[in-house]
């Protein structure tokens, strides 16, 4: 079962990277120029190929580490020296770009083992399971888009999915210079080193959790009473558990390299005066809570067929008229949230490239009591998300929605690449769907897939006051 299961994760990978080459080529065909923020992101790496590293050299717009580049030239510069190529192929457009379909081959590998890892492999079709998942998240649509232009979504889910990796493996130092590399990457991948390390806090809270529940069970003491009495009985444990001394010796030296890696952030923070270089002034960190109501639906969109069912719909009005006082507590703080903290970049309202433009303008900017009435669905899609995860630990939930928040939040523009990581984490860690609705899943990614290239490569168009070509992208 193992020898074949190897067999179809070949063929997957094949026949993924064969497809792959194909678009490849297509997209070298149709855009021989830097297209969006490659303007940026080429010359720049170009800067770096040919050996010109000072800060004068460095472009002031970019904002994000110079992983890419240093990657990128470590990569296509062995090939001149290997196959006798002249600098102007290696640093060439294409070349850079196939960097990016390197990292995806790395991405799908990572993926499967992560699914290997995580989800148990005690079922019998649970092979053909995995290696499923494994192809809807290689070709999940934000992602899988970006492998071919130069950007830095590609490598930066590399990195932080090889950090998480090497966490759930116990190799703590690995996962911690991996997650140095997500982090040269970009900057906001620093959360998602410290849910490698929230993974591990989880872990023995949960071990230590059981114990206490165990012994509360032999002992037969009574139960707490008052109001939300889970919550209190996790909150009087949690405080019992931090106030040992033997408990966090045992924390640190478990998370050691995180903790490094969290201060030497906090060091470059405040050398740098802030988390962005270069061009501040149109990435300015904010209280945009709405976001996380942007991700719910993300998330409920691309995971529809794991998360949307009328059973699962009849399940939560079943709750809501049950617990219908918290639920209006609820649905009242959410649209005070909506109501006083709905920010709009002005990226998002003046680039007509991105279906985000179009997202808001013919959905948001209908009318201005439409973002309140979609509340009640965003309530829906945060409980199908929660009730997807309750096979976790209530601890590893905990660490979970709280870098989701921090990743999230403080940003003040809507952009679907902000959403890719933390879904994919999420994406992994919820059970195994039944192999109908992976095939469902796979189905409609492709389909989205084969019609945002379509769009991307046939339907383009110009601005009044220019004569270069645009292109509809994510």
């Amino acid at each position: 079962m193992a020898q074949l299961e190897g067999y179809y994760f070949s063929a997957a990978l094949s026949c993924t990277f064969l497809v792959s080459c194909l678009l490849f080529s297509a997209f070298s065909r149709a855009l021989r120029e830097p297209y969006m923020d490659e303007v940026f992101h080429l010359p720049q790496a170009q800067r770096f190929c040919e050996g010109r590293f000072a800060p004068a050299q460095w472009d002031p717009m970019i904002t994000t580490l110079p992983g890419l580049y240093l990657v990128s030239v470590g990569v296509v510069k062995p090939a001149s020296w290997i196959f006798g190529w002249s600098e102007h192929v290696v640093c060439s457009i294409g070349m850079l770009r196939f960097v990016n379909l390197l990292f995806s081959v790395g991405n799908f590998y990572l993926l499967y083992l992560l699914f290997r890892k995580v989800q148990p492999r005690s079922k019998a079709a649970s092979s053909m399971q995995r290696i499923l998942s494994t192809l809807a998240l290689a070709v999940f649509p934000t992602l899988y888009f970006f492998n071919f232009l130069y950007y830095t979504e590609a490598g930066s889910i590399f990195f932080t999915l090889f950090a998480y990796l090497m966490c759930l493996y116990g190799n703590h130092k690995t996962s911690a210079l991996l997650g140095f590399g997500g982090f040269m990457f970009r900057q906001t991948n620093i959360i998602w080193t410290v849910f490698c390390a929230g993974h591990v806090i989880a872990q023995k809270l949960t071990e230590a959790w059981k114990t206490e529940l165990q012994k509360k069970k032999e002992e037969r003491l009574p139960s707490v009473k008052g109001p939300f009495p889970e919550f209190r009985k996790i909150l009087r444990f949690l405080l019992g558990y931090c106030m040992s001394f033997k408990n966090l010796s045992m924390l640190f030296l478990l998370t050691w390299p995180y903790i490094l890696l969290v201060l030497a952030f906090c060091a470059f923070v405040a050398v740098n005066g802030g988390i962005v270089i270069g061009d501040r002034s149109n990435h300015e960190a904010c209280l945009h809570f709405p976001q996380l109501f942007y991700f719910c639906s993300f998330t409920l969109l691309f995971s529809f067929p794991h998360l949307l069912s009328l059973t699962k719909i009849k399940t939560f009005l079943c709750l809501v008229w049950k617990r219908r006082i918290q639920f209006l507590v609820i649905t009242l703080i959410s649209i005070f949230l909506v109501w006083k903290f709905t920010y709009t970049h002005k990226y998002l309202l003046a680039d007509n490239r991105h279906y985000t433009f179009y997202v808001w303008k013919r959905v948001f900017q209908r009318h201005g009591i439409v973002k309140y009435l979609l509340v009640p669905g965003y309530i829906f899609a945060g409980w199908s998300i929660a009730d997807s995860l309750k096979s976790k630990s209530v601890f590893w939930n905990l660490m979970f929605f709280v870098c989701l928040f921090t990743s999230t939040v403080p940003q003040k523009l809507l952009e679907f690449r902000y959403f890719i990581l933390p879904y994919v984490i999420y994406r992994v860690n919820i059970p195994l769907p039944p192999t109908s609705r992976l095939i469902c899943e796979l189905s409609c990614y492709a389909l989205v897939n084969f019609l945002t290239f379509y769009i991307f490569l046939n339907k383009t168009f110009h601005w009044p006051d220019s004569q270069d070509i645009q292109r509809f992208m994510w």
